[in-house]
């Protein structure tokens, strides 16, 4: 999801329903405050969580979101629907139809969620050039080898979208449970890459999301905010 960050001008333009040229008198007028100073600058930078007052009215004062949810299985990680429930369906907070999912889980996994409204944060969460880590509990049919230890580590293509996984750290924990540690998240990437042992995974629980761990508190299908210091570990 894109940031909503623009120039300050143009958002007023939109908001007021007016032309440029009315913006620019009321900017030089100094009429408009951004964030407490007053702003004369058409070009000046705001976002969706900028606080822009014209005069005594306030045009925006939106506040960030992070929330972490324990998601259960059978929940589907989307903001709508037809056929199953959502994970937005699970939230009890007023701002929970503004929220996106940062970082999905299929329907049939469970563990950690996070969503925000906030695009940029969720964006450094996710990006695999950040390399953040993602944690999971991987259950398998049949017993794992440690041959699966070195196969993760070196990264598996992937011919149908014609790439190769970046390094995964895979931890025996049990005969067929694993912790696995990925950069990144492809399309059912950790089903796909014990499926080339043909070891059908039966059960996936996501941990942590970089120093964010689920909250042992929380039972399948309830939430809580993030921490400050929850929410500055990914920036």
């Amino acid at each position: 999801m894109q940031s909503k960050r623009g120039r300050l001008d143009r958002y007023l333009c939109t908001q007021l329903h007016t032309h440029r040229k009315a913006v620019r008198e009321l900017l030089l007028s100094g009429r408009v405050c951004v964030d407490g100073l007053i702003v004369k600058d058409m070009d000046w930078q705001v976002d969706e969580f900028s606080h822009i007052q014209l005069d005594e009215q306030i045009l925006q004062a939106n506040a960030p979101v992070y929330v972490m949810l324990h998601k259960p299985i059978g929940v589907v990680s989307a903001t709508k629907d037809t056929q199953h429930k959502t994970v937005i369906d699970l939230l009890d907070c007023e701002a929970r139809d503004e929220l996106h999912i940062a970082g999905r889980l299929d329907l049939n996994s469970s563990g950690l969620l996070l969503l925000t409204n906030d695009s940029r944060w969720s964006d450094a969460l996710m990006s695999p050039t950040h390399k953040v880590d993602k944690v999971y509990r991987v259950t398998l049919a049949n017993p794992i080898t440690e041959e699966y230890i070195a196969a993760f580590a070196e990264g598996m293509y992937f011919g149908f979208e014609d790439i190769t996984t970046q390094p995964a750290k895979l931890v025996i924990l049990a005969d067929n449970v694993a912790e696995v540690t990925l950069h990144e998240g492809k399309y059912h990437q950790i089903k796909r890459m014990f499926g080339r042992f043909r070891n059908p995974v039966v059960g996936l629980h996501r941990l942590s999301i970089g120093d964010i761990v689920l909250d042992e508190k929380l039972v399948p299908g309830e939430s809580r905010a993030l921490t400050a210091a929850e929410v500055a570990s990914i920036r």
